[in-house]
């Protein structure tokens, strides 16, 4: 066996990335890590017993290229006998739509895209080529962005429905595993677009930083990471636990999204400051409401400080109320615009 396929094999079992016996969806896109990560899983796919579909997406981008790509997937797939998937989705379209960047765009349809697969398929992971060299990228990306803690751990090699076999693989090391396979790949033209953030990092700051102060900066972030991902594991875990002790359910819509929930407010500001903060982004996700910093801390400075009978309004209609004993999350008008009082004055 091959090292690479047996360090990808390790981390499979050691993070349980794969169940056995299950069909798994893998994104393909043409390049080096992707064409990599499909022939790797294809050489396991017997150890695993696994059967693999992959799934190549067309964000409407390149329509120069687009055709070669899934030309040369489907030929791939075919010598490798594995059953492969086109889609086409349109990110220009979706990002004026939804004011998102194109990147962000095409991220978000890109992962749509996958799931629609993998839901015709019942397919029961879906696998991405995301390698070390991507976790050290999104690392200053999260920085640049202001994210905290969590944000700044990274990637994990499990989230949700995703698997990331190759997130402690270097590019280089998957280039010449290709190369002594004789498989070839292709390059992607927008992955040299300086249009887009990551590719501003890849190609302008993250050499920049390794000539002009470490050329192990990378290696630096992935540890960073790593490091992170340890302490926020723990304050996940207390978090959790004080969410149990402060948060009062609310009969049968405390299923997320809620339209109500409420907390103890003196159990919550007993808690430490920093546990405070990622209870209320907790609430916030679950009764559906996005986690802006700012609202987060106007919501521990009314827990603290707030006059009873005082509210917060935030987006989509949400309320906060200020009792004396408990905070109340509420959305009166359900989920929309609304410019109505929580509490009539």
């Amino acid at each position: 066996m091959h090292p690479l396929e047996l360090q990808t094999l390790n981390i499979i079992h050691r993070d349980s990335l794969i169940p056995a016996g299950g069909k798994i969806v893998v994104g393909v896109s043409g390049g080096a890590d992707s064409v990599g990560l499909l022939v790797v899983l294809s050489n396991l796919s017997e150890i695993l017993n696994i059967s693999l579909i992959a799934v190549y997406v067309d964000h409407g981008l390149r329509p120069d290229e687009t055709e070669k790509e899934r030309s040369y997937i489907d030929s791939l797939t075919a010598v490798l006998q594995v059953q492969f998937e086109g889609m086409k989705v349109n990110a220009d379209e979706h990002a004026h739509a939804m004011k998102l960047s194109l990147e962000h765009a095409a991220r978000d349809l890109r992962y749509q895209a996958l799931r629609k697969v993998a839901g015709d398929y019942d397919a029961s992971v879906i696998t991405t080529a995301h390698t070390a060299d991507d976790q050290a990228e999104e690392v200053i990306i999260r920085l640049l962005r202001g994210s905290g803690r969590k944000g700044i751990s990274g990637m994990r090699t499990k989230y949700s429905d995703i698997a990331r076999p190759f997130l402690e693989t270097e590019k280089q090391d998957i280039i010449a595993y290709l190369g002594e396979k004789g498989i070839r790949f292709l390059e992607d033209s927008s992955n040299a677009d300086l249009r887009f953030l990551r590719n501003r990092v890849r190609h302008e700051l993250i050499p920049f930083l390794e000539q002009r102060f470490d050329t192990g900066i990378k290696q630096a972030l992935r540890k960073t990471a790593e490091s992170l991902a340890e302490d926020e594991k723990l304050l996940e875990e207390l978090t959790g636990r004080a969410c149990e002790k402060i948060f009062i359910t609310a009969g049968p819509d405390d299923e997320p999204p809620c339209r109500k929930l409420f907390i103890k407010r003196q159990e919550f500001v007993q808690q430490p400051e920093a546990l405070q903060r990622r209870i209320i982004e907790k609430l916030l996700w679950q009764i559906g409401s996005r986690a802006h910093y700012t609202h987060i801390m106007q919501i521990i400075a009314a827990a603290k400080n707030g006059r009873t009978g005082s509210e917060i309004h935030l987006s989509k209609g949400l309320r906060v109320g200020v009792q004396r004993e408990h905070l109340e999350f509420v959305y009166p008008e359900g989920r929309q615009a609304w410019r109505g009082r929580l509490y009539p004055e």
